[in-house]
């Protein structure tokens, strides 16, 4: 019996659904125009496809694309994220301590970056971190000397952090000296750029200085959300593994510190 266009495109449109599955695992949120383009159909296609996948509970509309439903799945990506470049990350939090001066009040943001910040504060004396993360909470919460607030917010499991209404609008009370803020991508014609739809946007006004760590897998990428253009960065501190030519057209734009050679 030989197969109907109906049958054929079924059994097409569950292929793809594993497929678009299989992306989300990998990097949680994409956007219907980037779907569309790797699994080379049309846009309005991507949009049934997620539709059926929210229909069976596996996935969640967010604007302009979809991300997995599950926690699950990313409790284990953000312990992945924190494997992944973890030498880099771990210098990066090493430089980016090392500016952070005694009695000064400073902002994290909540990520494996970030993090890495953190685990380098422990020794600081006389210091106020106001953070989102948990994460960080939990690192820096034996320290005599540091000050931990912890913004409202509902928790967040599968990134160990605060999201909602709640953190923003604890942010807007705050103007710490420096915010430290890392990013999914730095595109030099986007700026800085997110996957995180419940990335709050106040955090970057909390802080007389903003400081973004990334670590340079990142730099030249792009990700689903526009955060804020480099021009509202006033430092960004990365790692060696940054390509000459790429670091020149960084510095260009914004002062840049390798953490290496801190």
């Amino acid at each position: 019996m030989t197969n109907t266009p109906t049958k054929r495109a079924g059994r097409a449109g569950r292929s793809r659904g594993e497929d678009i599955l299989r992306l989300l695992r990998e990097q949680m949120t994409a956007s219907v125009t980037d779907m569309a383009a790797r699994f080379d159909v049309s846009e309005m296609t991507i949009r049934r496809d997620i539709e059926r996948l929210v229909a069976t509970g596996q996935v969640i509309r967010v604007p302009g694309g979809a991300r997995l439903a599950h926690s699950v799945a990313f409790e284990k990506t953000f312990a992945e994220r924190l494997q992944k470049m973890g030498d880099a990350k771990s210098r990066i939090g090493r430089a980016a301590a090392g500016l952070v001066k005694e009695g000064e009040a400073i902002v994290l943001d909540s990520g494996t970056t970030t993090l890495c910040i953190a685990r380098n504060l422990r020794t600081h004396r006389n210091l106020v971190v106001i953070t989102f993360s948990v994460a960080a909470l939990e690192e820096l919460r034996g320290g005599d000397s540091i000050r931990v607030e912890l913004t409202g917010g509902q928790y967040r499991r599968s990134s160990h952090d605060l999201v909602g209404a709640g953190v923003s609008e604890g942010l807007t009370k705050v103007r710490a000296n420096k915010v430290f803020f890392g990013a999914a991508a730095l595109s030099f014609e986007r700026g800085v750029m997110a996957f995180d739809a419940e990335w709050p946007r106040t955090l970057l006004g909390a802080g007389a200085e903003r400081i973004l760590v990334l670590d340079s897998s990142k730099i030249g990428d792009e990700a689903l959300y526009v955060l804020c253009p480099l021009k509202e960065v006033d430092l960004v501190i990365t790692d060696s593994g940054v390509k000459p030519a790429v670091l020149a057209r960084l510095k260009q734009q914004v002062r840049v510190l390798v953490a290496d050679s801190f």
